[in-house]
């Protein structure tokens, strides 16, 4: 079963009901409503120029053992250099200040910089990147690492949503995930950012080794006794490099069977919407008006800019991501280099297959002919149509005639799915 995991910038993951079924018009976002601006490329549609940006702090007190992001323990001291950097980069990159209506700071652990630091931040982002009306601001943190100082300088900055990566609340799957917070660290985190920020999430993990379904429903009723307004439940991925992965390549580590799994996924779909949480991806659930606004727009194959060690951009049509090296991202940038590495344009039809391959992602909404012909100008049926109605007989997919979405089943065997769209 094993699903693609979301970006978790959410990335980590993370619609809004109710629009036009004959797509978006033009100058509009189809998930996230107009997006009139006053800069010099407001005419152009959300896929080529951006309207929203993730920024990117790769500082962590320790390197969990499943991640693979661009993140780093032991190199705090550079944590001022690396916001220097950081500006110079934004400046390079923008040009001029570019307003958005998605902004997401992920990690590593954004709330590992001190209160000054992210005093920093902050000032940097709201410089370059003014948030449109309406806009939302999302920034990570690690229950261990967000106090009250910090959290009344991101408020004070304008963020509006904190994403907290509690991953459990058992001592002995935190251990397995090499997780360096307490359980009791979570709700002491909800309770400072309750009272600050009007929207939140929790992150979660299962499928972890050693772990059963009712160690997932244990840790689905802790979290849910938080009353999240939205959840990101992931199914652990062994990403290869990893320590994680490395240890189950010496066969340290046992996996969850796909068995058991599956109950765990079916047990958080039924859980969250009977809770009023409905999935509208397939690792992310909210209540209406409470879905990651950032995310939807990978999940649309929007634009969006990139800014930080690691991070990826799609400007344009243009993917670019920055190194992963933070020696090499500080000296390029302090030379007046570029920071970026590997670059790729898509073709048409490749464009096309990999936006209809992330839209599926969308539970609710799934893939809009109209929209899709709009966004694409390809006709979707003429562009997957047998493969379309293979899955809709193999009871994987559903097709209205206007959308076609994940069916229930097909969200067990999301990756057979969407790997053969592409």
């Amino acid at each position: 079963m094993r699903l693609l995991r979301a970006h978790h910038h959410d990335a980590r993951g993370e619609g809004r009901q109710g629009r036009d079924p004959r797509g978006p018009l033009p100058g509009s976002h189809p998930l996230i409503g107009p997006t009139a601006t006053r800069d010099r490329r407001a005419d152009a549609p959300p896929w080529l120029h951006p309207r929203a940006a993730y920024v990117h702090v790769p500082f962590c007190a320790h390197k969990c053992g499943y991640c693979d992001f661009a993140s780093l323990a032991g190199s705090d001291h550079l944590a001022d250099r690396y916001l220097d950097a950081l500006e110079c980069e934004t400046a390079a990159k923008l040009r001029e200040p570019r307003e958005v209506d998605a902004i997401f700071v992920g990690g590593g652990t954004p709330t590992r910089l001190d209160a000054p630091q992210l005093e920093r931040l902050t000032s940097m982002i709201r410089r370059w990147l003014p948030l449109a009306g309406g806009g939302e601001w999302t920034v990570e943190a690690n229950p261990g690492t967000l106090d009250e100082a910090k959290a009344d300088v991101l408020a004070s900055a304008g963020v509006d949503r904190i994403s907290l990566g509690a991953q459990s609340f058992q001592p002995r799957l935190l251990r397995a995930l090499e997780r360096n917070h307490a359980p009791e660290e979570v709700p002491r985190a909800v309770g400072i950012v309750r009272d600050r920020f009007p929207r939140w999430s929790l992150d979660l993990i299962f499928g972890v080794p050693g772990s059963t379904a009712d160690d997932w429903r244990a840790d689905l009723d802790a979290a849910m006794a938080l009353e999240p307004s939205h959840l990101s439940c992931y199914g652990l991925v062994y990403e290869k490099g990893t320590a994680l992965w490395k240890q189950l390549q010496r066969g340290d580590v046992d996996p969850v069977a796909e068995e058991e799994e599956r109950r765990m996924y079916e047990l958080v779909m039924d859980r969250l919407e009977s809770a009023g949480l409905l999935m509208y991806e397939i690792s992310n659930y909210a209540r209406p008006g409470h879905e990651s606004r950032h995310n939807l727009v990978y999940w649309a194959n929007d634009a969006y800019w990139g800014l930080g060690l690691g991070a990826a951009q799609y400007v344009d049509g243009l993917r670019t991501v920055n190194t992963r090296d933070l020696p090499a991202y500080l000296k390029r940038i302090e030379a007046g280099e570029s920071a970026v590495g590997p670059t790729e344009r898509l073709g048409h039809e490749e464009h096309a297959r990999e936006t209809a391959m992330l839209m599926l992602r969308r539970t609710q909404i799934g893939i809009d002919r109209d929209d899709f012909r709009y966004r694409t100008d390809f006709d979707l049926d003429a562009l997957l149509g047998p493969v379309i109605a293979r899955f809709v007989a193999e009871g994987l997919l559903e097709d209205d005639g206007r959308r076609v979405r994940l069916t229930r089943e097909g969200r067990f065997l999301a990756d057979r799915v969407l790997c053969e769209v592409v």
